[in-house]
């Protein structure tokens, strides 16, 4: 049985118990009130020393009449189901509770917290999303209508509701959390391309600002502004753009150097290319960047000026990635001069199928990795946590 499961449904046996001994005294001097603990109790004892946790739940629950006193002792015991993975079950505990008219206000919204949490467990969207605006609208109890904010911007966010989602967020989530932050900036992104896509440029570029206002290292806000710019032909202000990002977060570099290469060519730019790439080969020394550098100075210098470039880089951070680009740089050479080594070859293929099996991105919260970029990872659906991967495996 997980620890922490142990732990909960043993501060639930404890809490039926005191409530059960305190019964039990009351009964002592009230004939009316039975004298001793029942039966079931001990039943949830048994089963619970055994490590038979769904029976000790159940026997808890048998065991303990609800009122006043043992309506939060209720509620544990539902969210044990719930962790347990049985939120069916959790949802009869938490709608039984609903149900009594004994409940203060505090309470019954407490319960419906909980019962939202269940709908969310089991999918039930439509639900969760009723029970949570209603506490947001009409509960007076400031920590309940915050946990409710919180529970609908994570439904909402799961729906694909970003206005929704940014409506209920702003101002006061998106000031205090850092990742509701960093979410929120990615809605406005998913709103501007919405916007791209209706051919209303006007509106996403409103958008991406008000992306970059909520959170400045907002990478992909500005790799839309430039799209943006590309659009309509603005080539040297998408440049400007792109080369705000290693401000921004130096780690994204190489996700800018695809269309910091189109718009250069576009502009037929060469030797600007090389200007911003040798800038951005100051800060820091990705493969992608070295070798996209290493392929303008051979266009304009030779396949020996590239060579030396890598070989120089290589030197100081090794690299798959770079080493798979110099022998295609030496094969290259030796073709030009006469019949190249089928060592070189060899090589050649080895590293390439290492590079072919490696992933590109890693997510920081649970660590999926892959080729593409996702801004909002598809396991744990986090906003802006997938990243490019370094070392020698990688960038």
């Amino acid at each position: 049985m997980p620890d922490a499961l142990l732990l909960s449904l043993l501060a639930a046996a404890v809490a039926i118990g005191w409530w059960l001994g305190r019964r039990e005294r009351r009964g002592a001097s009230d004939p009316a009130q039975p004298a001793t603990l029942t039966r079931d109790y001990f039943v949830g004892l048994n089963y619970l020393l055994n490590e038979q946790p769904d029976r000790a739940i159940e026997a808890f629950v048998a065991a303990l009449e609800v009122n006043s006193d043992t309506i939060d002792t209720h509620i544990t015991l539902g969210n044990l189901f719930r962790t347990r993975g049985e939120a069916d079950r959790a949802v009869k505990i938490h709608q039984n509770l609903l149900a009594r008219p004994t409940l203060t206000t505090g309470q019954s919204e407490q319960v419906q917290l909980e019962l939202s949490r269940d709908f969310l467990k089991l999918g039930l969207l439509d639900r969760a999303e009723r029970l949570l605006h209603q506490l947001v609208r009409e509960s007076s109890h400031d920590p309940t209508r915050y946990t409710a904010k919180q529970l609908l911007v994570e439904l909402l966010d799961r729906e694909g509701e970003w206005q929704a989602a940014l409506d209920v967020a702003h101002p006061t989530l998106v000031r205090q959390h850092d990742e509701i932050r960093r979410a929120a900036a990615h809605w406005l992104c998913e709103l501007a391309e919405q916007a791209r896509q209706t051919a209303t440029p006007g509106v996403a570029r409103k958008r991406l600002r008000q992306a970059l206002n909520i959170d400045p290292r907002c990478v992909r806000a500005n790799l839309s502004l430039a799209a943006l710019a590309m659009d309509t032909a603005r080539y040297r202000e998408a440049i400007r753009v792109l080369m705000r990002i290693p401000d921004q977060d130096l780690d994204f570099v190489p996700a800018m150097l695809e269309p910091l290469q189109h718009a250069h060519r576009l502009l037929d730019d060469d030797a600007g290319l090389a200007i911003c790439l040798e800038q951005l080969l100051d800060r820091a020394a990705f493969t992608s960047l070295v070798i996209l550098l290493a392929e303008t100075r051979r266009r304009q210098q030779g396949v020996q000026a590239a060579i030396d470039l890598v070989t120089e880089q290589l030197d100081r951070t090794p690299s798959l990635g770079g080493l798979d680009y110099l022998l295609d740089l030496y094969y290259q050479q030796q073709q030009s001069s006469g019949e190249p080594d089928s060592r070189i070859r060899l090589l050649k293929q080895h590293t390439h199928t290492l590079l072919q099996a490696r992933p590109r991105h890693r997510c920081q919260r649970c660590g999926l990795t892959g080729e593409p970029l996702h801004w909002q990872c598809p396991r744990c659906r986090s906003w802006g946590t997938t990243r490019p991967i370094t070392g020698i495996e990688g960038e």
